[in-house]
């Protein structure tokens, strides 16, 4: 099987579930490495990785999900620390991470049937015209089905309302697992909350030029069947869009945190750095259309993400200066500009500033390793 799939990427073609589920559950980890490298320098030929200067923002936690692996929601407005932010106090926080030199504000929050249409029209315009050098990274495709719900306009129609307004990309949220049995487990919203929504939403907005991202949340009830079915979904709507103006720019994995989550005893140990290079390792193989593979400092700590550089990933993700949701989960994790292109740098690439959309902003040298100086005697071992 090993052979087979050697040849197959040596050739350039497509790997079939078969053959991914052999590399997620069988193959050895050190024989992914060259197999996804080979795929990662194919479309990536240059020796960089990119990062983008971002914040994550969440303007309401008040959601009506109900999923058991979120500890960020609140069911009720009632509760004491239930919040739902106004336009301009989100705004007041664009503003400060403005000041940070952050380029993307990436934002997402709960399902509130409280607010309607046209308070994420201006959330969007209003970002849009105060803050033009600012990309609106927004919404997910649950809360592009809750805005369907609301407003009684399709799916269609909320994007390209959206899209006026000055919207154009979206993050790859409420994924998690594309696998209908999983989404049945986690979430109440079950059927509701079908692996049709988010392949719909994904597929409309690229035929009205979005470009959009692809993720999943594994290491909780799924099996190594429901990993390689969502990884064929999000390959399937990125060979639709082969003809669309918009897409996929890039896959991000991320492992389950179970702290304060209702999901937590049906858990019972977190997943580790090697499962989160495999699945790097795994997805830069098997999404052949997917231009790029995200890795992180922030999910699975720095190193894991140093490694997955050699594993397939060209990308480092972002800032994330304000991120909450993985907090709410027990999982803190800060970052500065400065430590991700030395984190990059460490990892034997040269750090590249990009925009939401792949474009380089700025390029750097590779800062020498912690190792190289200390062997020229500036630092004490």
């Amino acid at each position: 099987m090993l052979d087979i799939i050697r040849e197959k990427v040596a050739n350039a073609e497509r790997i079939s579930d078969e053959e991914g589920l052999f590399l997620l559950s069988e193959a050895e980890l050190l024989d992914l490495a060259p197999l996804a490298q080979e795929w990662r320098w194919r479309h990536n030929p240059e020796p960089i990785v990119t990062f983008v200067v971002d914040t994550n923002l969440n303007y309401t936690n008040v959601c009506n999900a109900y999923c058991g692996f979120c500890a960020f929601y609140r069911p009720s407005a009632d509760d004491p620390s239930a919040y739902t932010l106004s336009v301009e106090q989100i705004l007041q926080k664009i503003e400060r991470a403005s000041g940070q030199g952050v380029t993307t504000v990436l934002m997402q929050g709960g399902l509130n049937d409280d607010l309607d249409m046209d308070y994420y029209v201006e959330l969007v315009r209003q970002t849009r015209e105060r803050f033009p050098h600012i990309t609106p990274h927004y919404f997910s495709a649950p809360e592009i089905m809750e805005m369907t719900k609301v407003s009684g306009k399709s799916i269609a129609e909320v994007i390209s309302v959206l899209r006026e307004a000055g919207q154009r990309t979206m993050p790859g949220g409420g994924s998690e697992i594309l696998a209908d049995g999983v989404k049945a487990q986690v979430s109440k919203l079950w059927p509701k909350a079908a692996v049709s929504d988010w392949t719909d939403v994904h597929r409309e907005a690229h035929r009205q030029g979005w470009m959009t991202t692809a993720t999943m949340m594994y290491g909780h009830v799924e099996r190594d069947e429901d990993i390689v079915e969502s990884l064929r979904h999000i390959r399937e709507v990125q060979d639709d869009a082969a003809d669309q103006p918009g897409g996929f720019t890039a896959f991000i994995p991320w492992s389950f945190k179970k702290q304060n989550t209702a999901l937590a005893p049906k858990v019972a140990d977190e997943a580790g750095a090697n499962r989160y290079v495999r699945m790097i390792a795994l997805a830069r193989i098997f999404l052949d259309n997917v231009p790029h593979i995200q890795g992180s400092w922030f999910s699975d700590f720095r190193r894991p993400g140093q490694v997955s550089l050699h594993f397939g990933a060209d990308d480092f993700g972002g800032t994330l200066f304000d991120e909450t949701v993985m907090l709410e989960a027990g999982h803190y994790n800060r970052t500065t500009v400065d430590e991700v292109k030395t984190l990059i740098s460490d990892a034997g690439f040269a750090p590249a500033q990009r925009t939401t959309e792949y474009e380089i902003v700025e390029r750097y040298e590779m800062e020498p390793s912690t190792a190289e100086v200390i062997a020229a005697g500036s630092v004490e071992a």
